[in-house]
């Protein structure tokens, strides 16, 4: 016998009425669990009281369970443990006994997504739904899905699970394995249909649209990296444009200024591509000088963010390797020395203005100006270890005493750091 506040018949109508609420709207965009008391406060808001409170749950003083309105769907946080285990255990029932029928449905099943009720096939798809809605790492009903998915040869099955994974992460936001079976259905789209570019876009709208509820959601936005391959050099500037309104919104995330760096490297492979698909260097030349000076502005508004002189290491770095002193259709080797010229000079000296500016602190104790100090600082040590050949200049440009004082700096806050910097 069961342990707990119900019965197992009473456990097992749990699950019954829940796998009920969602194939009766199967709509549901969003999910989530709700204690107790919030039921009524739910129900005020949305004006009436829920369908399901009134069909499924007898107003017998019992406390409710499921609420259900505008395609937004809650559970009652008291049911949680026991209707997760109840639904692992029927699915492994179900999966079972669906491994025992030769992992497959007949040829007349496998022509539509949804076998015949009952089925071992349908029941796994059933039950794998009820279970990753409450565990959405539970890994063996993800391979469950793909077992079964993997027999499909129909783009709406594909595009079903898309819907599914999005309502899992509408509550479970930085579930990896949530996202590493989305990934999983993107290969398999692109491997059987092609990979219409309305996916990636909105694939990529979900990560920001996640990343505004869930802040250094590294996992989302790993997804949003890996969708560059996917995207023709047309969709990555407008990724790029579209991004920039977030990037400047939040200033201290990394990862979404990770994410543009991943575009505009997708950029910088473009322009090496053999044939007549070559993206315009100019233009790409023009891309990249508009980052630059949007990133000092960020740099000179946002004080202290090391977000943002990380981005600057990579712009720089990358402007003068393949803008500044490269113009072959050659892309430029890792490690190669740079030859100095004009443009190489005006910009480090810009570099070196900024530096300075940014090493100037305040008679203040508002720490941010010390912290924009340090991340100058390593700043230019790192771009001199990267370059070599551009410390003589640095130490032209700067002068002694003000080398000592860069070098200070790292000494007193990041002493681990200028040593590695220094035996690079």
């Amino acid at each position: 016998m069961r342990q707990g506040p119900c019965s197992e018949e009473d456990c097992f109508s749990l699950l019954k009425q829940f796998e009920h609420v969602l194939e009766a709207d199967p709509l549901i965009d969003e999910v989530g669990f709700i204690h107790p008391s919030q039921f009524n406060l739910l129900d005020e808001e949305a004006g009436s009281a829920n369908v399901y409170q009134n069909e499924l749950q007898p107003n017998n003083g019992t406390s409710r369970k499921f609420w259900n309105q505008d395609h937004k769907l809650g559970i009652s946080t008291d049911i949680l443990v026991q209707l997760c285990k109840d639904a692992k255990h029927v699915f492994l029932l179900a999966f079972e006994e669906y491994k025992r029928h030769g992992n497959a449905c007949n040829e007349s099943q496998i022509e539509n997504f949804s076998c015949s009720p009952g089925t071992p096939e349908s029941e796994v798809m059933k039950h794998s739904q009820a279970v990753l809605l409450i565990s959405s790492d539970f890994g063996t009903a993800w391979n469950a899905r793909k077992l079964i998915l993997s027999k499909k040869d129909q783009l709406s099955a594909f595009m079903e699970e898309l819907r599914l994974s999005g309502l899992i992460l509408s509550n479970s936001h930085k579930s990896e394995s949530t996202w590493s079976h989305r990934r999983w259905i993107i290969k398999m789209i692109s491997q059987r249909f092609s990979t219409p570019q309305e996916i990636i876009t909105k694939e990529s709208e979900l990560v920001e649209s996640i990343g505004e509820r869930s802040k250094m959601n590294y996992r989302a936005w790993y997804h949003r990296c890996w969708l560059v391959s996917y995207m023709a050099i047309e969709q990555v500037i407008q990724e790029l444009n579209k991004s920039k309104r977030w990037a400047r919104l939040h200033v201290a995330d990394s990862s979404c200024f990770h994410y543009r760096r991943r575009l505009m490297l997708k950029i910088l492979e473009s322009l090496y591509v053999k044939g007549g698909n070559a993206y315009d260097k100019s233009e790409a030349r023009k891309i990249w000088k508009e980052e630059l000076d949007w990133n000092k502005e960020l740099v000179e508004r946002y004080v202290g963010r090391e977000a943002l002189w990380l981005h600057r290491r990579f712009l720089s770095l990358n402007w003068i390797m393949y803008f500044a002193c490269n113009d072959s259709d050659v892309s430029p080797e890792p490690g190669e020395s740079t030859i100095m010229n004009e443009e190489i000079a005006i910009f480090i000296d810009n570099e070196i203005r900024l530096v300075e500016f940014s090493m100037t602190v305040p008679d203040t104790k508002f720490e941010d100006f010390q912290a924009q100090a340090l991340h100058a600082a390593v700043y230019m040590l790192w771009l001199t270890k990267k370059m070599p050949e551009l410390w003589r200049m640095v130490e032209e440009k700067l002068g002694t005493e003000k080398v000592k004082c860069v070098m200070s700096t790292i000494a007193q806050e990041r002493p681990s750091l200028l040593h590695h910097l220094v035996n690079v």
